[in-house]
């Protein structure tokens, strides 16, 4: 199997793709990464690409800043947690992710940012995408004066289930 190609190689021009993960998978070129970045409106820093590269080079996923920093630890990219959180901000407000609040400790970011739902793992604190099935949400209220609504998000949360017999204590 092939191994991703080191980060900083990448970055220094010394490879002109992305490479391929352990996987298999293939990485976004380094080009289609800063020109998708100007698209968006945002320079394409050292820091941005770093952080995209590792963001949107293993397909849509989720995940939240704490996450994307131990990532990039592990490819040696020399960015702050703060740097982090502010790349995610910048790249939300940008269209290029999609912030999600699933509960009142973390936010995660979804690589994906068109518009469709999520399956909440609360015991593994872990986000997948729910299968297009055709949701439909009727009887939204009225939005305030002066606002419009700009999206709904259906969120299910799940967890196993409890063997037969067994009640929770609470």
């Amino acid at each position: 199997m092939s191994e991703m190609v080191p980060l900083q190689a990448v970055l220094n021009g010394r490879v002109p793709t992305l490479g391929v993960d352990a996987t298999g998978r293939r990485g976004c070129p380094l080009s289609d990464l800063r020109e998708r970045l100007r698209r968006a409106g945002l320079r394409p820093t050292r820091q941005r690409l770093s952080l995209g590269w590792l963001l949107f080079g293993r397909g849509d996923r989720h995940l939240t800043a704490e996450m994307l920093y131990d990532e990039a630890m592990r490819a040696k990219v020399p960015v702050s947690l703060a740097t982090v959180y502010n790349t995610l901000h910048q790249f939300t407000e940008a269209g290029l992710l999609r912030q999600l609040a699933l509960d009142g400790s973390k936010a995660y970011f979804d690589t994906n940012p068109t518009e469709h739902h999520h399956f909440y793992l609360e015991e593994e604190a872990a986000v997948i995408d729910m299968p297009d099935c055709g949701i439909t949400v009727d009887s939204l209220p009225e939005a305030p004066e002066g606002m419009e609504i700009a999206g709904v998000e259906v969120i299910v949360r799940l967890r196993r289930r409890r063997p037969a017999g067994r009640r929770s204590q609470g």
